[in-house]
C-alpha cells in the first residue's frame, strides 16, 4: 500500500476522517467501504474502554476487521487508561495513526509516543477541551499529529466547543515557527457550518460522525467538508 502520508512535508493538506462511531456496527465492512468510494481519507476509529471513558465500543479486533474492507489509513483514537498496554495491539491489527491521551498517560507520555513509533504506526498526543496546550509542548517533537477535542471524549452528537479554536490556533503558530508541516487534527461537532473557521484556525485533519453519516449524499459531504 502506498504511503498515505509521504509527499506531505511541505505543506498540510486537508483530510476527512469520518468517525465510524456513528456508522451502523452491524454493517462495519459496508459502511467502510462506502467512506472510501466517497471520498473518504481516512478513517477515524475511537477506542473507548469504559473506564477513561463511560462508554465501551471496540478493540483492535474491530480494526482488523475494518482493515480487510479498505486501504484508507486507519486512525486510532484511543480513549483507554494504560494505553501502553494496547499500542502493539492495535499497530499490529493494522493502525496507520494511534493518538493517546494526554490525560490517560501521566508522566508516561513521551514512551507511549515511541512505542507507537517503535510498532511501526504514525504517533500523536490528545488534549481534552480543558488541557492546556502547555502539558504537550515538551512531546510535540515527537509526535506526527497533534489531536485537540472540540468536545468532550466519549459521546457522539455533542455541540462544537468554540473556545478550542485558540488552541488550535496556537499549535499551528508553534508548528509554523518550526517550519514543519505536522498535521493538526481536531474532533467532535464539526459540521458544515463551522469546518471553514476549524480550518482557518489551522486544523487540516477533521474527524466527523453524525455530519457524514446521517447525510443524504456522502460524497458531496466529504467534498464540502474538505472545499468549503
Amino acid at each position: 500500500m502506498t504511503d498515505f502520508f509521504e509527499g506531505e512535508k511541505m505543506e498540510n493538506l486537508i483530510k476527512i476522517a469520518p468517525s465510524v462511531l456513528s456508522a451502523d456496527f452491524a454493517e462495519m465492512g459496508a459502511a467502510v467501504e462506502k467512506l472510501e468510494s466517497c471520498g473518504a481519507d481516512m478513517i477515524h476509529c475511537d477506542v473507548m474502554d469504559g473506564t477513561f471513558v463511560p462508554k465501551i465500543t471496540f478493540g483492535c479486533d474491530m480494526i482488523a476487521a475494518i482493515r480487510r474492507h479498505t486501504s484508507l489509513p486507519l486512525d486510532a483514537h484511543l480513549m483507554v487508561v494504560n494505553p501502553q498496554n494496547q499500542v502493539r495491539f492495535f499497530a499490529e491489527a493494522g493502525a496507520s495513526l494511534i493518538t493517546v491521551h494526554r490525560e490517560a498517560c501521566g508522566d508516561d507520555l513521551k514512551n507511549v509516543l515511541r512505542l507507537i513509533k517503535n510498532c511501526g504506526a504514525r504517533g500523536g498526543v490528545v488534549v481534552n477541551p480543558n488541557t492546556s496546550l502547555r502539558e504537550v509542548y515538551d512531546c510535540l517533537d515527537l509526535c506526527d499529529v497533534l489531536l485537540i477535542m472540540s468536545v468532550y471524549p466519549g459521546l457522539g452528537g455533542q455541540r462544537f466547543i468554540d473556545g478550542v479554536l485558540p488552541k488550535v490556533e496556537e499549535a499551528r503558530r508553534i508548528f509554523d515557527a518550526q517550519g514543519i508541516a505536522k498535521d493538526i487534527e481536531i474532533d467532535g461537532g464539526i459540521t458544515e457550518e463551522n469546518v471553514r473557521r476549524v480550518k482557518e484556525a489551522g486544523a487540516n485533519v477533521i474527524v466527523t460522525g453524525n455530519t457524514v453519516f446521517k447525510s443524504d449524499d456522502m460524497a458531496k459531504t466529504i467534498h464540502d467538508l474538505r472545499t468549503l
